[in-house]
C-alpha cells in the first residue's frame, strides 16, 4: 500500500474519555465522524504512571512496547535506549531499507535546526529523530510543508493568524504530493503543547485555543479527504482533552483512517503493527 498520509496527534485523548465541555464537543464534520469511526486503543501499556511522547510514540514508530524495554513511561524526547530503537526499527527506516519513499511534512523554522543538540543533549522527537535516522531530510523538497501549531502562535494567547481557509487547500496539496511517496507523515505536538495550559477552573483561552486547533486538523483531514487521500490519525497519550488538568492523562486515544484497514488492535504497540504491515513490513 502506497500513497498515506499519517496525522500523527500528539497529546489528544480519544473523546470518549474526555470530560463534558472539551475541546472534542464542537463541530469537526470531517475528523469527528472519522475518530468515531474508528478504535480506541489503551495507550498506558499496564504501567503505572501517565504516558509520555517518547515511548509512546516509539510504540507506534516500531511496533515495540517502548514502555517495557524503558521500564516506564518516558519523554517528551527518546535519550539513548529509545534512539537504538528507533534507529534499528523506525518505520521510516524500515520503508527506507527496502526503498520505500517517506517524508515528515514537518516546517520547521532556522532556530529549530540551531537547537539540535544543544547543550549534548538529543532536542529532536521521535519523529524527527526516526526520519533523519532514515537518511532523510527534514523539510523535505516537493513536500507542502505543515506548521505544526497550524497557524496559533506558539505562546499564550495563542493569537490565530486569520488564515483559516488554508488548511483544506494544504490538505490537498499533501494528497497530491502523497501520491509519489510511501508515507508522508506530519507530526502535529501542539496539542500537547496546549494541553500543558489546563488548570481548575479550565482556561478559556486554553479552550479557545484547544478548539482552534482541532478545527485547523479538521480542515487539513477535509483538504485531504475531499482528494481521495489515504489517512491515518493517531495519538501517543491524553493531555488536550482534558484541560482540567495541567498534566497528560490515561485517556485511551483514537486510531482512525480511510482507505485503510485499522485490523484489531487493543494498543498503541498492536497499532504500530498494523502500520508496518500496511507497507509488507514484518
Amino acid at each position: 500500500m502506497s500513497g498515506i498520509v499519517w496525522l500523527a496527534l500528539d497529546g489528544v485523548g480519544h473523546p470518549l474519555d474526555a470530560p463534558p465541555g472539551s475541546v472534542w464537543e464542537q463541530d469537526l464534520p470531517a475528523l469527528r465522524p472519522l475518530v468515531d469511526a474508528g478504535l480506541c486503543l489503551d495507550a498506558t501499556l499496564g504501567v503505572p504512571g501517565l504516558p509520555q511522547s517518547g515511548t509512546g510514540q516509539a510504540c507506534w514508530l516500531t511496533g515495540t512496547d517502548a514502555v517495557a524495554l524503558m521500564g516506564e513511561h518516558f519523554g517528551p524526547q527518546p535519550g539513548p535506549t529509545l534512539q537504538r530503537l528507533l534507529s534499528a526499527q523506525s518505520l521510516p527506516v524500515r520503508l527506507a531499507g527496502v526503498g520505500g519513499r517517506a517524508a515528515l511534512a514537518n516546517g520547521y523554522v532556522p532556530a529549530y535546526f540551531e537547537s539540535i543538540g544543544a547543550g549534548g543533549r538529543n532536542r529532536l522527537g521521535c519523529f524527527p529523530f526516526s526520519f533523519r535516522a532514515a537518511g532523510l531530510p527534514l523539510n523535505p523538497p516537493g513536500v507542502p510543508l505543515v506548521g505544526a501549531t497550524l497557524g496559533l502562535g506558539y505562546a499564550r494567547p495563542w493569537p490565530d493568524d486569520g488564515h483559516a481557509g488554508s488548511w483544506a487547500r494544504l490538505g490537498a496539496a499533501l494528497a497530491d504530493a502523497a501520491a509519489g511517496h510511501d508515507l508522508i507523515a506530519t507530526d502535529l505536538w501542539f496539542g500537547d503543547l496546549l494541553g500543558h495550559a489546563g488548570a481548575q477552573p479550565v482556561p478559556p483561552d486554553a479552550l479557545t485555543a484547544g478548539r482552534t486547533y482541532l478545527r485547523r486538523v479538521d480542515a487539513l483531514l477535509a483538504g485531504l479527504l475531499d482528494a481521495g487521500a489515504r489517512v491515518v490519525i493517531s495519538s501517543d497519550h491524553g493531555n488536550l482533552e482534558d484541560l482540567g488538568v495541567k498534566g497528560h492523562t490515561r485517556a485511551r486515544v483514537p486510531f482512525a483512517g480511510s482507505g485503510v484497514n485499522l485490523g484489531s488492535p487493543a494498543n498503541v504497540v498492536e497499532a504500530g503493527r498494523v502500520l508496518a504491515g500496511w507497507f509488507g513490513l514484518p
